[in-house]
């Protein structure tokens, strides 16, 4: 992917907050083609920038970078006590029926599909509990729909398995989408496009918004 300077949304002693195009990977990959990533690129302009959680390189949106060792750890705490929310919306295939309480709720187990990695599965036998809140936004087309997702643990992969699950991958998924995924759609129709946190150092919760580029 070409260089381009990465897109700060915010900045401050603590945190960074940047928009994450689709293609680019959020952190280095193994070997020397995959060292070209958001995290390096944001690293050139704030040198203490530190990961906290990832997108799929397939995925664009909202990505939270810590600056320095306290934050990071601060951050990472509040991911792993589900304290940050994270949104985000998706095109998928066919129609869904919006459920009577407008938010409808996947808990399906997801496990590593080791012969085929990176593809995870659903494995009610072997799989890490995983849960993911959904909605539908509209209808863009007779055979697509717009969707707002949450997701509630924070698995590989597991908007993407869950909503291939169901019965309605998400559009230009090369890994999950059952067909031609180039032809439904020139990328990954997922993109992260809103994220609350409570600030490491203020505690003041913070709101960030990102609209899908498609």
């Amino acid at each position: 992917m070409p260089f381009t300077e990465p897109d700060i949304l915010y900045a401050d002693a603590a945190l960074l907050v940047v928009d994450k195009p689709a293609g680019l990977l959020a952190v280095p990959g193994r070997g020397p083609d995959k060292q070209d990533c958001l995290s390096a690129r944001v690293q050139r302009l704030y040198a203490d920038a530190l990961v906290v959680h990832r997108l799929d390189m397939a995925t664009s949106g909202l990505m939270l970078m810590a600056r320095g060792k306290a934050a990071q750890q601060a951050l990472s705490r509040a991911f792993a006590q589900r304290e940050v929310h994270k949104s985000y919306q998706a095109v998928v295939q066919g129609r869904l029926a919006a459920p009577p309480q407008g938010w409808g709720v996947i808990e399906l187990p997801i496990l590593l599909d080791w012969p085929q990695r990176p593809r995870r599965v659903v494995s009610p036998e072997a799989g890490k509990p995983s849960t993911t809140r959904w909605r539908v936004l509209a209808h863009d087309e007779p055979a697509r729909a717009r969707v707002e997702l949450e997701p509630v643990t924070g698995r590989s992969h597991q908007l993407r398995v869950h909503m291939l699950a169901i019965g309605h991958p998400i559009l230009g998924d090369a890994l999950y989408f059952l067909g031609d995924s180039a032809s439904a759609a020139p990328r990954l129709l997922l993109h992260a496009c809103q994220l609350s946190v409570a600030h490491p150092a203020t505690g003041k919760t913070m709101h960030f918004n990102s609209p899908p580029p498609f």
